[in-house]
């Protein structure tokens, strides 16, 4: 399986999930900066995600929606804080408002850190690094799910890579 640990750390207010895959950091970062592929993993199967805007440059901005099994389509964002392809992406991840403002009604906006680094015999290790804001949006958070979405979604890009190889190989 892709997902080789997740860690909840209370006291540091984190969940940090790690990943490894056959794969350049060049080729995990694609599944990042393409909005098509980051749709095909970002969010659980139940949850998909559709990506409006992505921009990961510092200073840039993300915003898509979830499409839920009963049709509802909660909206998020991400504010790019730092990138550095293929290695690095540092972001404030929230809920929005469907005009893209923060929606105060839900815990956060958190901090989501991104590495992705070599490990060896061409895989690539990715660590996902969710930094919430206090304890009280780290418990409502982990109740709504967020580490079983999280583990879902990841667990979605072995196939995504899978399927690429063989399109993208020799003829």
């Amino acid at each position: 399986m892709t997902v080789t640990a997740v860690r909840k750390d209370p006291e540091a207010l984190t969940l940090t999930l790690d990943a490894e895959f056959d794969a350049s950091p060049e080729r995990v970062w694609q599944l990042w900066a393409d909005p098509r592929q980051l749709e095909r993993w970002w969010g659980p199967p139940s949850y998909p995600a559709t990506f409006t805007v992505l921009d990961l440059r510092s200073g840039g901005r993300a915003e898509y929606y979830m499409t839920g099994p009963d049709g509802d389509t909660p909206p998020g964002y991400w504010d790019i804080i730092d990138a550095e392809p293929p290695r690095r992406l540092v972001m404030k991840d929230g809920f929005s408002n469907a005009d893209g403002s923060p929606n105060e009604e839900m815990p956060g906006p958190g901090e989501m850190n991104v590495f992705i680094e070599p490990v060896g015999n061409g895989r690539t290790r990715m660590t996902i690094e969710s930094i919430f804001p206090d304890a009280a949006a780290m418990e409502q958070l982990l109740a709504m799910g967020q580490e079983e979405g999280l583990t879902e979604a990841v667990g979605q890009i072995d196939a995504i890579l899978a399927e690429n190889a063989v399109t993208s190989g020799p003829r």
